[in-house]
């Protein structure tokens, strides 16, 4: 067994960013500039949100919180997106999930520009994805893909099995795999005879949001096991798969936490980067 260790790779790739935003600076005389809507009182939520500020600080980006409680109507939140959107000094912009339940998530989404939608969520991004034109992509499928080239894991030909499909991870996820030529199944909580399918994966991509999920008797002796999930149990943080399980037969497998986690944050970094270059024409 192999880790994947997302944190060593997020470092590295972080560091080149840092570089990029350097000369970014000494060309255009100044640097990428991220702006984060954060609503209401979730701490996971404002836990998150200290990481991806301090992830922009490393990397000599402009980041600007906006913090809003959770009270604000839909119409007030789309009109703070607005502003952004029309300010020229703002090149990325992320509502972070999730918003009080009278919020519409989607519908909020959709109003910050494709061009600043760092995120990768929104229809329009997720549109080009699925039709193989250039994008910003959704950050946690894509630094998982940075993640398989780091450690030079080969995509063509596998059976690649994502379980999960959110807008987020899964359904992202498996376009991303496709593009990388492997047969993609996606399986979901009215999967029949699940453990079939993720037997045969050679490549398992587990995104569920349920602890431990996962077992030996469901992975494929020497597949790569990429898991998704930060649950709790009484020990801590843990994944959707059963490490401790797993880990005997796995090729390769992301630890949790220190796995995808880091990489989801050097992605929206690298995506605010390239909206700021696709100013510049440069992207």
């Amino acid at each position: 067994m192999q880790l994947l260790d997302g944190k060593l790779t997020a470092n590295k790739i972080k560091k080149q960013l840092k570089l990029e935003v350097e000369m970014l600076k000494e060309k255009y005389n100044r640097v990428p500039h991220l702006a984060i809507v954060l609503v209401g009182e979730v701490e996971a939520s404002h836990i998150y949100v200290r990481n991806k500020i301090k992830a922009c600080q490393f990397v000599g980006m402009d980041v600007t919180l906006i913090q809003k409680d959770n009270t604000i109507t839909t119409q007030d939140l789309k009109t703070l997106i607005h502003n952004l959107n029309n300010d020229d000094n703002i090149d990325g912009i992320i509502v972070q999930l999730p918003l009080p339940k009278h919020i519409d998530e989607q519908q909020i989404i959709n109003v910050i520009n494709s061009n600043k939608d760092v995120d990768g969520f929104g229809i329009e991004n997720k549109g080009k994805l699925f039709s193989g034109l250039p994008c910003l992509k959704s950050a946690t499928p894509y630094g998982i893909i940075k993640l398989l080239e780091e450690y030079n894991i080969d995509c063509v030909g596998k059976n690649a099995v994502v379980v999960g499909r959110s807008n987020i991870v899964g359904k992202p996820m498996s376009i991303m795999l496709l593009d990388k030529h492997a047969t993609v199944t996606i399986c979901h909580s009215k999967t029949k005879n699940l453990q079939e399918i993720t037997k045969q994966a050679d490549i398992l991509v587990v995104a569920i949001g349920r602890a431990k999920f996962i077992t030996k008797d469901m992975v494929k002796q020497g597949a790569v096991v990429i898991d998704v999930g930060m649950n709790r149990d009484e020990n801590g943080l843990c994944g959707d798969v059963d490490f401790e399980d797993v880990k005997e037969i796995v090729g390769y497998i992301t630890p949790v936490p220190g796995g995808v986690g880091p990489l989801t944050i050097t992605m929206l970094l690298n995506n605010t980067i390239e909206a700021f270059k696709s100013k510049f024409k440069e992207a």
